[in-house]
């Protein structure tokens, strides 16, 4: 069983109040996480990427602006859901101004879904 199969038995068998502990918890953690999005030291030199993949989320911020459709996207990131890019696009505006001098300072990606780390 995976560790999300087994939290949701386990939120089964919980109070409310236990359920509200949990959660006080969980948002003490994930302190200003971003759905979807994951900053894991080692992948991609730390830099936000998608869940469950390498794909560094400037790239796809960078593809998109030189024109890249999110169609585009998708066909040539495989593993990538319309929903990943709703959480990219999502992550982009609220840290805009960082991610904008990520990539001014980065070299140009290929956006051809072969150069997802630097």
């Amino acid at each position: 069983m995976g560790s999300l199969q087994e939290a949701e038995r386990l939120l089964s068998t919980m109070t409310r109040g236990e359920k509200a502990q949990l959660l006080q918890w969980v948002a003490r953690e994930i302190g200003e996480g971003y759905p979807g999005i994951d900053n894991l030291e080692g992948v991609c030199g730390g830099d936000p990427c998608i869940t469950r993949t390498r794909i560094p989320v400037w790239i796809l911020e960078r593809a998109r602006r030189m024109g890249m459709s999110e169609g585009d996207l998708l066909k040539s990131y495989p593993t990538l859901r319309a929903e990943d890019l709703a959480n990219a696009w999502a992550y982009v505006r609220v840290t805009k101004k960082r991610s904008s001098d990520r990539c001014v300072r980065m070299r140009r990606p290929r956006v051809d879904g072969a150069a997802v780390c630097r």
